[in-house]
């Protein structure tokens, strides 16, 4: 009895030592409400049903590992037993992602659902907007982890301190704002005077220069900083376009396609590469005007032309009016100089362009979106797309089956009736 009494004490304190290491997710309910004004909190917001849900759950479970030694609280909710709070919280689809600092701080993410992107979010909003450079460690190991961030060089006055710390503001979501001081800036940032403001991002530095822009100073860095926020050649899915349109710039889209397991053909590789070759190697020529990336489902790229487009390909989607441009070569056959031409093409407004918001291209497009849903359904699982939409048009058939049947039943009634008055 000693013994299972021993065992039983050491299996607890096993279970408890593991929970220790590896706590779970909270599970919130509607008393959150109470207590949200404290501390820092993660939340997914979920419903049972939704399958984006489900997949974000793995996901969500490996953020909470990599935080659980913060003070951040990570936890979700499930808003169907718990539609008060939702409500309240204003949440409106799922999965919602929000980050709530005391009483007023509330942050939702919107980028890609993955646990570094996730991490780096929560690490960003549950700071300061601007952090300072104590020492050069920071520096190094932001640099390492290839981290694109801001830094303001010298002494914290003036008005371009005071524009940056609102731009920090106003960016802290997608971005890390840093602060070097003198002593900090001439060892690490040697080539540039002092105020400055920089962009650290894939081993280079890049200085904001006023001068380089026609808007006012305010406008000027916001534009800056949204710009380059972004890395130089990045992969574009649904959840991250909008941000990108948000530029006002020409997205160059190289069009692959990914396996299950994230893998791209040799192929369609090499098409890859060579788009980024020209971005990497034109940068002062098209940076300005062009954000570069890749996307791995056809999917989307399908949408923007509004057809079956063959891999891989290429697409420059004008952001601003939702026309885009297609080389007139075949993919295959580009090579880095056809595709500077064609840039250049876009640049000087001669490339033909497709297209666009008109209203009837708008109606096409929406009708091309259902026409796709419902092909992507019928391969993936025929027997329930049947099901689906035969079952609502059967009852529609039975409905109007049977107003027609009524009006010919009333229609010969009254035929028999005339004929009968008649005869007599």
């Amino acid at each position: 009895m000693y013994i299972q009494s021993g065992i039983i004490l050491f299996l607890g304190f096993i279970v408890s030592l593991v929970s220790s290491v590896n706590p779970r997710v909270l599970e919130l309910n509607e008393r959150f409400l109470d207590v949200k004004k404290d501390g820092n909190w993660l939340v997914m917001f979920y419903a049972p049903w939704c399958a984006h849900c489900k997949r974000l759950d793995p996901i969500w479970s490996q953020v909470q590992q990599t935080l659980h030694t913060t003070n951040i609280r990570v936890s979700k909710m499930d808003c169907v037993s718990n539609k008060n709070a939702c409500h309240l919280l204003k949440i409106q689809t799922y999965p919602t992602i929000m980050f709530l600092k005391g009483d007023q701080d509330q942050f939702i993410y919107n980028g890609d659902r993955s646990t570094e992107e996730i991490v780096h979010f929560t690490l960003r909003v549950a700071n300061p907007p601007v952090r300072k450079f104590n020492n050069g460690e920071l520096i190094d190991r932001l640099k390492r982890e290839k981290i694109i961030f801001f830094s303001y060089l010298g002494e914290p006055k003036g008005d371009l301190w005071d524009l940056y710390r609102e731009v920090a503001v106003r960016f802290q979501p997608y971005s890390y704002f840093y602060h070097a001081p003198p002593s900090i800036a001439k060892k690490h940032f040697k080539s540039h005077g002092m105020p400055a403001i920089v962009v650290h991002k894939e081993n280079n530095v890049y200085v904001f220069d006023e001068s380089e822009w026609s808007l006012s100073l305010n406008h000027s860095l916001h534009r800056w900083v949204n710009e380059e926020r972004f890395p130089t050649f990045m992969k574009i899915t649904r959840l991250n376009i909008n941000s990108l349109m948000e530029t006002n710039k020409f997205l160059v889209l190289a069009i692959v396609e990914e396996n299950k397991v994230q893998e791209i053909p040799d192929h369609m590789k090499e098409f890859k590469n060579m788009v980024e070759s020209v971005i990497k190697n034109y940068r002062d020529r098209f940076h300005r005007t062009f954000q570069f990336g890749w996307v791995g489902t056809p999917d989307l790229a399908n949408s923007i032309a509004m057809m079956k487009v063959p891999l891989p390909y290429l697409l420059v989607l004008n952001s601003t009016t939702n026309h885009h441009h297609i080389p007139e070569d075949e993919p295959t056959q580009l090579t880095p100089e056809a595709i500077t031409i064609f840039l250049d093409s876009i640049q000087n407004q001669s490339a033909k362009t497709y297209g666009g918001n008109h209203f009837f291209i708008s109606l096409y497009r929406m009708y091309f979106e259902v026409l796709s849903n419902l092909s992507e359904m019928w391969k993936g699982n025929p027997v329930l797309t049947a099901v689906v939409f035969g079952l609502p048009l059967g009852f529609l058939s039975l409905i109007c089956y049977s107003i027609c049947c009524a009006d010919i039943l009333d229609a010969d009634d009254e035929e028999c009736d005339d004929g009968h008055e008649k005869k007599e």
